[in-house]
């Protein structure tokens, strides 16, 4: 059975769709879905609203792990991990994804550094309401005294972007040199008044902070407290080249982005669309240390990273996280405020985007789910009164397409078929 071709000269940047039978992969880790409280009727819900997606052309690849009650319900991807971008003959080599694909968590990565940081607080080695400067005493410069971790963890710090500063891979790799300009900018709000998306400026911050207290990395203190005790063998900060070719390459697909879209990306980035995927396929990208934005890992590891916050901090016997520190980290900072870099109304904990009763990005009737949004429509998260664990992963990056509600619609019927049951 041959692909679907893109029409010729279609402006939505479509990608070749195979068919579903042919691409798709599952692990055999699976589990009997009555052992997670479901049917094989929900499970093959779940998944033929990924497969609808997929049929949009606008992703080359899709992963999807969902765990329910700690089983792994699914985990299987559909397309490829690289050669079916846009414009590339019909020909082109091309490699079937698969559950052992790496996917760049890219924004959804601050949930992971953030979770560094109260590690750190639990310990009583911060505080996340003592200045940043308490740590990091140059930071103070130009009025940023009263800047506080809590603001930075909360996108309220006023530092969203460095104004006049391209995006530039030699730069994000050079975290000193990143240090260094955000010491000596100047607040474009004062801390605490608006709510504006940090989109890689507080990574630094929070990664440095870090380092100061600890006296290692955040790649090393991730390491050491949360990948090597709970025996993750690929959540990581980059990737080493050896990985590469496991690697899903990220690929510009649905309408280009036109003013105001066009306008807000460069304002949250620093770059256009088709420069920051791009970059994000750069080896010097894919091998630097970005706290806000280059956590690499399989959709199981991103699944699995959340069942332990679902669990409360521990898991399979380990514990790494209190409860109460989870608990804090997920609480409500800011019920859908609007959000002066993204111009969107968002509810916001501690370094994780929130639910909510009628609405949300992880479904609807999810007010205590909690998770995080990757450029750009990477998602993971947990729900705790559904008791599941969720990563939907992709490399495809569209911005402007009516095609994108089938990617809301697969949140929707993951809410449906996985009824509330847990009170919380």
């Amino acid at each position: 059975m041959r692909p679907s071709e893109p029409l010729p000269g279609n402006p939505f940047h479509h990608v070749r769709v195979y068919p579903p039978e042919e691409v798709t992969r599952r692990s055999e880790a699976e589990c009997d879905p009555a052992e997670a409280g479901l049917t094989r009727a929900d499970v093959e819900a779940i998944w033929d609203a990924v497969v609808r997606f997929y049929r949009t052309g606008l992703q080359p690849s899709i992963a999807l792990c969902l765990r329910r009650r700690g089983q792994v319900v699914l985990d299987r991807t559909i397309g490829h991990l690289v050669g079916n971008e846009p414009g590339l003959p019909a020909d082109a080599p091309r490699r079937v994804a698969s559950p052992d694909t790496l996917y760049s968590l890219m924004s959804a990565s601050k949930s992971v550094t953030a979770m560094l940081v109260h590690l750190c607080s639990e310990r009583n080695l911060l505080r996340v309401d003592d200045a940043v400067a308490d740590y990091i005493p140059e930071f103070a410069r130009h009025g940023k005294h009263w800047i506080t971790i809590r603001h930075v963890l909360t996108h309220t710090a006023g530092i969203p972007v460095l104004p006049g500063v391209e995006l530039d891979l030699d730069l994000l790799a050079d975290p000193d040199r990143i240090l260094q300009l955000l010491c000596d900018a100047r607040p474009l709000t004062p801390p605490g008044r608006r709510l504006a998306y940090h989109a890689l400026t507080g990574g630094y911050i929070l990664a440095e902070v870090i380092r100061r207290v600890t006296g290692v990395g955040v790649q090393e203190f991730l390491e050491r407290e949360v990948r090597r005790p709970l025996g993750f063998r690929n959540l990581n900060y980059g990737v080493s080249p050896a990985e590469f070719g496991r690697t899903a390459k990220n690929v510009c697909t649905g309408l280009r982005p036109v003013f105001p879209v066009s306008w807000l990306l460069r304002r949250a980035l620093g770059t256009g669309l088709e420069e920051a995927v791009r970059l994000s396929n750069d080896p010097r990208f894919l091998t630097a240390v970005v706290p806000s934005g280059n956590i690499h890992c399989t959709a199981n590891e991103a699944s699995r990273f959340f069942q332990l916050l679902l669990n409360g901090g521990q898991l399979d016997g380990v514990r790494v996280f209190e409860r109460a520190t989870v608990r804090r980290a997920i609480g409500e900072q800011s019920y859908l405020a609007f959000d002066f870099t993204m111009w969107l109304p968002l509810g916001y904990g501690m370094g994780f985007m929130l639910g909510h009763e009628w609405a949300s990005l992880f479904g609807p009737r999810a007010p205590r789910a909690f998770g995080h949004i990757g450029f750009t429509n990477l998602l993971v998260w947990a729900d705790p009164e559904r008791d599941i664990a969720v990563a939907l992963l992709n490399n495809g990056k569209p911005m402007l397409n009516p095609d994108l509600v089938w990617w809301l619609n697969i949140s929707r019927v993951i809410a449906a078929r996985c009824p509330r049951e847990v009170p919380v």
